[in-house]
């Protein structure tokens, strides 16, 4: 399946929600509430088969937060870029380690450097800082009195 068929495929999976082509893959813009069930639709649908999960991570834009999930196809070998959105005051959102267990440890990073809570994470805790830690350091709004750079 070539990239244009990709992108018709999934565009009529989800009609409402918005794809183009990015930098090097497809990327699906949704609301954050249909994202288990979107992941669930592209892993299980035998014509996509996205079944890795090669990267999540996060992007801090100081108004809001963009949770990014990179997938994988390791049938057919093409790649899909999910993006969604979340309060930067709040952020949370449902954990997709259910559905790929690379999730666990992205989400455990992401939970220490950008303090998202992954709803239903089996072990969401500090993976890389100590528990007495304050603040977020990826964050924009991080206040580091050792490097003192402000965004």
């Amino acid at each position: 399946m070539g990239t244009e068929e990709l992108i018709q495929s999934i565009q009529s999976m989800f009609p409402d929600a918005s794809i183009n082509m990015g930098n090097n893959f497809p990327e699906l813009v949704i609301e954050k509430d249909s994202l288990l069930s979107v992941l669930n639709q592209l892993k299980s649908e035998p014509t996509l088969a996205f079944d890795y999960l090669f990267c999540e991570t996060c992007v801090d834009w100081k108004s809001h937060l963009t949770m990014v999930y990179h997938l994988d196809s390791t049938r057919f070998r093409h790649n899909l870029v999910i993006k969604t959105n979340l309060d930067a005051q709040a952020p949370e959102i449902e954990s997709a380690c259910h559905l790929y267990r690379t999730a666990e440890l992205h989400e455990r990073e992401i939970f220490d450097l950008f303090g998202v809570k992954f709803l239903n994470h089996p072990h969401l805790r500090r993976i890389l800082l100590t528990d007495d830690w304050k603040g977020h350091p990826l964050r924009k709004d991080y206040d580091d009195p050792i490097n003192m750079i402000k965004l």
